[in-house]
């Protein structure tokens, strides 16, 4: 039976989608709720509606499970201009590649299984934090249970892979089929591309923008050569970048190809009568609004918004603008409510 969902459905599900805080989540997961359907073609997305809501309600009163038991923290919270997951199987290098992204000393060795749980660390860019999350090696002989709850949040993903590993190229293909089993899926294109990105039917699979990681680049002799049959025997579309954290090859060129390819925007404010805040931008992404930045101050802020004064990066004009005129990077803002 066809579930024929309502445009107030699809409006929440969108909002659901782009909801990074647990709290909006939920709000827009009891919004699915009261809006769907109620016929037996739904019944399944209802179900699976009402467990997310008990799960997350549960994770943020502090009766999940693992609270409950005083266990680690599997979930966690987006900071900074981006959450990106760095996943890939055992003994890839991830590890080493995170510590050395993130200076989190993240525990690392030459042997599988070193990370147990999530690792955040953030990676400086200019004045901009990515928030860079090492979760465990992916291995369908060693299944982590929570690793598909771990990425819903997480806006993309690193894929380490060791080209010089002879299996290197089974090894990700096992990595795909795990995370479909956990209903997530892996893709070539970014928000800074030119490509649609085509989002699933299901409203809880994740799909991730995906840059692939050639780590341990210092062991390969000819890596464009390895790179591109690995590419062509894996079937993957995925831009890459080789990397090495003996040589510190590619190192400096993950900031700015996350900056770019994320389509981050950053956005200074001020107080009528003050100096600007240089120092502390708001990072949106590219096709945000001025109210977009007012609902990041305050909602109340939001609410009382008239209008916003905007000079432009780089000096010009000043401005007087409305709630839905777009921001770009460097803008300076004055809220008027």
């Amino acid at each position: 039976m066809p579930a024929n969902l309502s445009p107030e459905y699809k409006a929440a599900e969108a909002q659901f989608r782009q909801a990074r805080a647990p709290q909006d989540r939920l709000h827009w997961l009891r919004e699915m709720l009261r809006t769907i359907p109620k016929h037996k073609g739904t019944d399944h997305l209802q179900a699976d509606i009402k467990t997310r809501i008990k799960s997350l309600a549960d994770e943020l009163t502090g009766q999940h499970r693992g609270a409950a038991h005083g266990g680690p923290i599997t979930a966690v919270r987006p900071e900074g201009a981006a959450q990106v997951a760095l996943i890939g199987p055992p003994n890839s290098g991830k590890s080493a590649l995170h510590a050395a992204l993130t200076g989190s000393h993240a525990q690392s060795g030459p042997y599988p299984f070193t990370t147990h749980y999530p690792q955040p660390g953030m990676l400086p860019f200019e004045d901009t934090l990515f928030q860079l999350l090492d979760l465990p090696p992916i291995d369908p002989e060693h299944p982590v249970p929570w690793i598909g709850g771990a990425l819903q949040q997480a806006d993309a993903a690193l894929l380490a892979v060791d080209l010089s590993a002879s299996d290197c190229v089974d090894q990700v293909i096992a990595v795909h089929e795990e995370l479909g089993r956990r209903r997530v899926y892996l893709s070539g294109n970014w928000p800074g591309s030119t490509a649609a990105q085509a989002l699933p039917e299901d409203p809880f699979a994740v799909l991730l923008p995906t840059l692939l990681v050639a780590t341990k680049a210092d062991l390969m002799r000819n890596l464009g050569e390895e790179l591109a049959v690995f590419r062509e025997l894996a079937g993957l579309d995925y831009p890459a970048l080789p990397m090495s954290v003996q040589t510190g090859l590619g190192l400096n060129a993950i900031g700015p190809w996350l900056f770019r390819e994320l389509a981050i925007v950053r956005v200074y404010t001020k107080v009528p009568g003050r100096p600007p805040e240089q120092d502390r931008p708001f990072t949106l992404r590219r096709g945000a609004t001025v109210e977009d930045v007012a609902r990041r101050v305050h909602n109340d802020v939001a609410t009382a918004l008239r209008y916003a004064r905007r000079w432009p990066k780089g000096g010009g004009s000043v401005l007087q603008v409305g709630h839905e005129h777009p921001v770009e990077d460097g803008d300076l803002l004055e809220l008027h409510t």
